[in-house]
């Protein structure tokens, strides 16, 4: 079918008018699926592939040829910030064409929403968050706002798969569905997909439909990728300079002693060179290192008497530092650099970017060709600079903490995804609790009074719920009763008590995600972002890319009141590392053996990994020689020296946190173990009492013994993972956290491996 030919004629003139020659693959798939079938569809292609045009082309057609009697198209994005790029993007689409498009979340004026609310019409967008709200508090609007609702788009639906957040928006539209009395398609939207199966049954959960996923042949991607090691002190103080082919390169913007910037920071002193007179974005993985960062840029324009061309974006910050960020960096003539964390990762039209740097490795392959994907757009190819910092080793520093870990997992992301387009898969498996708290608080709030067996035939039968079963269910609402979360009335029925009414008023309850208390940050009349734990009086603080003295801080209102100083200090807001994949730490484990394979030498070696510079190869080289003299990557348990011994059981971060408590609860007692430290999801470290034999001997038996994931928990722990586990009995957080976190079975593959202390040389790389 020529799918051209069955677009509207307004769609027709839209890409005559853009000068299109030809659909994408994308666009021909999608119009296919989408008009020829009543499935749900999952769009994967790669970034600025034309996606977005792919979903809306054939569902604005249809809207067209029979107009929805209220909102026909819903769209959930995870940030207004791509809401508010896609809201002009489809304005552009729709112009002419009778189809509003809306947007709605906290920023959106109360006006353009009682428009909606009195002419629910064509295509709403709008965040999960948004949503929990417009159900909570719009409860008997539903049905007049999406009676006839055709279509729901999820876009970057990859970054609702991993988390609690996906299952709120999933929860959500049952619920909204429910309430409207409807069965809408789904169409999911991503770049960056690992097992498509998986996520097609994520996407269509609760629909009764299946899922179309097209397969696009995708076009020849081109990259530009370099990798760079720095130190953070250099050993004789002065600055590193960067090497290319074997020849350095002096510094740009001076040298010598009159440099200004000779003793700086040599990582940092790379970015401020190779950024002037471009157009950037540099990831960080921490809001932390981002202020950091952006700090010390900031003073390095200042030594060299240049204009400040540093911006910052990042989720603390406020609306107006962060569209202004936004807004600047979008025209072309502007040559700025925006230091960012994942807030602007995902699918926001910056322009033709044209470098992106990360420093240090993101913490997945999704999140890499994410930060990738935002350059290389209007036909250049995508251009990355990896950064990788390293404090230098102490003199008698032991084995791992010599081993440049962040180096190793930047290759290993970028050789998964090279080698075999692995990307990560969906987390599968939990028992999320924290959001049946959540879900159930969120229904009673929006239909008042309900009988136990009503409330949970509404809760339970939502899909995300599917593994939790109706005796937890009653444990919960005995635990919520006690606490006055709920309160039973006199005819029995179930509402909202006072201590719920407290969290469900609360407009921090529409998130699903960990939050941490937070205090708005002025200068005078201008509101700079949020902050974790305010300093006392007189201390400093950094935000927005600067350092503030604090001259109040109103405890009542969680305000603090600063003015700008000069200098940088570390800010705080609460950033936890995020989890990593198995996959990726056997992948570098595998490139550490590669130095105990073949009679090539160190620099052959690490040369088949063209985008490494001198400094990554070298560091390379360097790992893989200790490894080679030590075992490391061969022996599982390596022996650091008298009784101590370092474990690297390359695991995911939640096998690894299972092989840490099976350590210490079934092994530990029984060997005498002592001091244990763990750098997760690298290393652990211990004293034994006995031989290491005795320790594996122990391992084994303990590992042919049904394992049940309970007795992986300490005496009276009652682990808070997700956000409102502490509103939860220990009981259920004790067995979310030991059944749907700790990964049992990741373990015991590998404690069978390790136990066994056999390895054959010659399938090392395998």
């Amino acid at each position: 079918m020529n799918v051209f030919s069955r677009y509207s004629p307004l769609i027709q003139h839209y890409i005559y008018e853009n000068g299109w020659t030809s659909l994408r693959g994308i666009q021909a798939a999608a119009g296919d699926a989408i008009f020829n079938t009543d499935d749900n569809v999952l769009l994967s292609a790669s970034t600025a592939s034309g996606k977005t045009e792919a979903a809306f082309f054939p569902i604005i057609t249809l809207m067209q040829e029979q107009p929805p009697a209220s909102v026909g198209c819903l769209y959930i994005a995870p940030l207004k910030a791509l809401i508010n790029d896609q809201f002009v993007r489809l304005n552009d689409i729709c112009d002419e064409s009778g189809i509003s498009v809306w947007h709605w979340h906290g920023d959106v004026a109360q006006s353009q929403k009682k428009k909606l609310l009195k002419h629910p019409s064509g295509i709403l967008q709008i965040t999960p968050e948004s949503l929990e709200a417009m159900l909570l508090h719009r409860h008997s609007e539903i049905p007049h706002l999406f009676g006839d609702l055709r279509f729901i788009v999820i876009d970057e639906i990859h970054s609702f798969l991993r988390g609690d957040r996906g299952g709120q928006t999933l929860c959500l539209i049952e619920r909204l569905c429910r309430m409207a009395g409807v069965n809408p398609r789904r169409v999911g939207l991503s770049a960056t997909i690992g097992e498509p199966a998986m996520v097609a049954q994520f996407l269509s959960a609760g629909t009764g439909r299946g899922t179309v996923i097209p397969r696009v042949e995708a076009a020849k991607a081109k990259w530009r990728l370099s990798m760079e090691h720095f130190f953070t002190i250099q050993p004789d103080h002065t600055v590193q300079a960067h090497k290319e082919g074997g020849r350095e390169l002096p510094p740009t913007g001076g040298s010598g002693e009159n440099d200004p910037l000779r003793l700086a920071d040599p990582a940092l002193r790379y970015i401020f060179d190779n950024t002037r007179g471009h157009k950037c974005l540099v990831f960080s993985n921490s809001r932390e290192e981002c202020e950091a960062v952006t700090s010390t840029l900031r003073q390095y324009c200042e030594a060299r008497h240049e204009p400040d061309r540093f911006l910052i974006h990042h989720g603390n910050l406020s609306t107006a530092y962060r569209e202004s960020a936004e807004e600047i960096i979008k025209r072309d003539d502007s040559m700025v650099t925006v230091c960012t964390t994942s807030t602007l990762e995902l699918g926001i039209d910056i322009g033709r970017l044209e470098r992106a740097f990360q420093i240090d490795a993101p913490y997945t392959v999704s999140s890499f060709l994410q930060r990738m994907g935002r350059t290389g757009r209007r036909g250049a190819p995508s251009e990355m600079w990896f950064v990788i910092r390293e404090d230098p080793a102490e003199a008698r520093a032991l084995l791992p903490e010599t081993i440049p870990w962040k180096l190793l997992q930047g290759i290993a992301l970028v050789q998964l995804y090279l080698e075999e387009k692995w990307v990560e898969p969906p987390r599968t498996g939990r028992l999320p609790y924290s959001l049946l708290y959540h879900q159930t608080m969120a229904t009673l709030a929006s239909n008042g009074e309900m009988m136990p067996a009503e409330l949970a035939s509404r809760v339970l039968t939502l899909s995300y719920f599917r593994n939790i079963t109706q005796d937890d269910f009653r444990v919960l609402l005995r635990h919520l009763l006690k606490t006055d979360h709920i309160e039973r009335t006199e005819r029995g029925g179930l509402i909202v008590g006072i201590a719920g009414e407290r969290e469900v008023n609360n407009f921090k309850f529409y998130a699903v995600f960990q939050e941490n208390e937070e205090y708005t940050v002025r200068c005078e009349s201008q509101e700079l972002g949020t902050i974790v734990k305010p300093p006392p009086v007189n201390d400093k603080i950094a935000i927005a890319g600067r350092v503030w003295v604090v001259e109040e801080v109103d405890i009542k209102r969680h305000v603090v009141y600063c003015h700008p100083v000069k200098g940088i200090v570390p800010a705080y807001f609460g950033d936890e590392p995020g989890d990593i994949h198995t996959h990726i730490l056997e992948r570098m484990r595998r490139l550490l053996l590669e130095g105990f394979v073949g009679d090539t030498s160190p620099e052959e070696r690490v040369a088949r990994y063209a985008y490494l510079l001198p400094q990554a190869r070298l560091r390379l080289a360097q790992a893989q020689d200790a490894a080679l003299h030590s075992g490391l990557g061969v022996k599982w348990i390596v022996p650091l020296g008298g009784n101590m011994y370092a474990l690297f059981p390359w695991l995911g971060s939640y096998a690894f946190l299972a092989l840490e408590r099976f350590l210490r609860i079934k092994c530990g007692p029984q060997v005498g173990m002592k001091g244990f430290d763990s750098n997760r999801p690298y290393w652990m470290q211990f004293t034994l009492q006995t031989s290491l034999s005795r320790l594996i001997e122990v391992m084994r038996a303990e590992i042919s013994k049904p394992i049940d994931p309970m007795t992986l928990l300490y005496p009276k722990e009652k682990p808070v993972f997700d956000k409102y586990d502490d509103r939860l009995p220990v009981e259920l957080t004790r067995k979310g956290f030991a059944y749907g976190v700790l990964d049992i079975e990741g373990m015991r593959q590998r404690v069978m491996q390790i136990v066994s202390m056999r390895i054959d040389k010659s399938r090392l790389l395998e």
